[in-house]
């Protein structure tokens, strides 16, 4: 019932009263594989099987042919993780008292194959950590650096060659809460690293993320006020650095693991043999969070509108179809390990189950959040590839506004599945429902990464506008038929 209620109030909201079938059909498949018994569907957990197989009977239902591995529908994904399962950690002053720092809540581990089990060293703050400010007064310490992500100081790469090139033992990088387009936010889920199987896993320098409501606790006897540091950063001042009277010490437990992790490719012929090598794909990735740290009590990380609403609206479109091709064929793929890292997409792009240079184009689906009307949409892939302005067109005949994207600093790009096909140059597409500053459909979009991107709370009591999800599923359908149909190839723009 936890499931049900919140879907009878999403299908009664003053949004759309009267949803038509597909978006009910699009909403019921949602609510069910972002339900409680899909367990959030953590890469490679029971969940993320139960998962799997809700998916391939949808697409079997849906007349999809088998275009996974050995004639079946599915991609075996060989991953391997280290974990840290247990972290004490404190700050102890010079008389020998201690403050104790809550992991995933004041500070998380970076996961690493070479963590120590113990570390233990005096700290020194050193501003931003850009290569003038990492001194030698750095060596045998700490380092405790100010994490900001903007533009015109030191970045992360650099502020770890800084400190480790200045003979640093560790690294705390306290969180960027100036950066308020998206602000940090705890605690996190869990400390957690994966990689293919045979690749190499994080090691180095040891390092931290640090919660900036902590940054009290590290510098306590300083005389330094962390409020005071905190406002200069977020008013990108300079820092001044300082030694820290006490000791950062910690007690780490790691622990490492093989496992695999399935995907799903389908395919629906095409019509016109002499396109049959030009394939459009249509991802969306279906696993999530899982079980983590709980948030207001509740530890199940569901992921309705991130990512199960639009494997949901893959299988959507697939059974609208019912076998009937367009001019060329489609690939239907559910991705595995996408919030480790577009694992799943990147492993599919080293062992192909069509040939890769068949692939016409990439058609993802995810970052989408139909909370308020859709006016405009932020495409990724915006004049580096046909298939953008094939969706730019289509989104303008709909009457949908087509923006860049205008928050680069958050590098959205590149955190979803379309972007490893765009690094191989292959035409690719992502879409985000976008809004203006400083209006109620910031407010909403703001509040929703705030309280529910990558949180429990993304599930299905989800306050939706499901008007502005029938405007986009017909959106996307009218945009892959279009592709589909088209009769140039899409192709990448000269010095993209």
């Amino acid at each position: 019932m936890r499931t049900l209620l919140p879907l009878l109030a999403l299908l009664a909201t003053p949004a759309l009263a009267k949803p038509d079938a597909d978006t009910r059909a699009w909403l019921a498949r949602t609510a069910e594989l972002s339900s409680d018994a899909m367990e959030g569907r953590d890469a490679g957990s029971p969940g993320h099987a139960r998962g799997i197989d809700l998916v391939e009977t949808w697409f079997k239902a849906a007349r999809l042919q088998p275009a996974g591995e050995n004639g079946s529908f599915r991609q075996t994904v060989p991953l391997h993780e280290v974990r840290v399962t247990s972290a004490d950690m404190r700050v102890v002053a010079l008389d020998g008292s201690a403050a104790s720092l809550k992991f995933l809540h004041d500070v998380t581990p970076r996961p690493a194959t070479d963590l120590p089990a113990t570390l233990s060293g005096a700290m020194r703050f050193a501003g931003y950590c850009s290569k003038a400010e990492a001194g030698p007064e750095l060596s045998g310490k700490i380092a405790v650096c100010y994490g900001t992500r903007r533009s015109g100081r030191a970045a992360a790469a650099e502020r770890l060659a800084a400190v480790t090139a200045a003979g640093a033992i560790a690294l705390l990088t306290i969180d960027d809460g100036a950066f308020t387009i998206e602000p940090p936010r705890w605690p996190d889920a869990y400390a957690r690293s994966v990689a293919h199987e045979g690749t190499a896993l994080p090691t180095g320098l040891p390092q931290f993320r640090v919660n900036g409501a902590a940054l009290s606790l590290l510098i306590a006897g300083s005389q330094r006020l962390a409020a005071a540091i905190l406002t200069d950063a977020g008013l990108h001042r300079d820092l001044e650095s300082f030694d820290i009277p006490g000791r950062f010490e910690a007690r780490l437990t790691t622990a490492q693991r093989s496992f695999t992790s399935q995907q799903l490719i389908g395919l629906l012929p095409g019509t016109d043999p002499a396109r049959a090598s030009e394939f459009l794909l249509l991802g969306a990735h279906i696993d999530g969070y899982g079980f983590g740290e709980p948030v207001n009590g509740d530890g199940l990380y569901n992921g309705t509108l991130d990512d199960a609403g639009y494997v949901a609206l893959l299988s959507q479109l697939a059974t609208r179809r019912k076998g009937k091709g367009f001019a060329r064929p489609l690939l239907f793929a559910a991705w595995t390990a996408e919030e480790k890292g577009l694992l799943g997409a990147r492993w599919w792009l080293k062992q192909p189950t069509v040939p890769k240079a068949q692939i016409a184009g990439v058609i993802n689906l995810d970052q989408l959040r139909p909370l308020f009307p859709l006016k405009a949409l932020t495409l990724h892939g915006l004049g580096q590839n046909t298939l953008a302005d094939t969706a730019k067109s289509v989104a303008e005949g709909l009457k949908i506004e087509i923006r860049p994207d205008r928050e680069p600093e958050r590098n959205l790009i590149r955190r979803v599945d379309s972007w490893p096909f765009m690094e191989a140059g292959i035409p690719a597409v992502n879409f985000i429902f976008a809004y203006n500053p400083r209006t109620e459909e910031e407010r909403i979009y703001r509040d929703w990464y705030n309280r529910r991107y990558h949180r429990p709370q993304d599930d299905i009591s989800t306050p939706m506008d499901l008007q502005a999800a029938q405007d986009f599923n017909l959106f996307y359908y009218t945009l892959v038929e279009t592709a589909a149909n088209a009769a140039a190839r899409p192709v990448m723009k000269a010095g993209q």
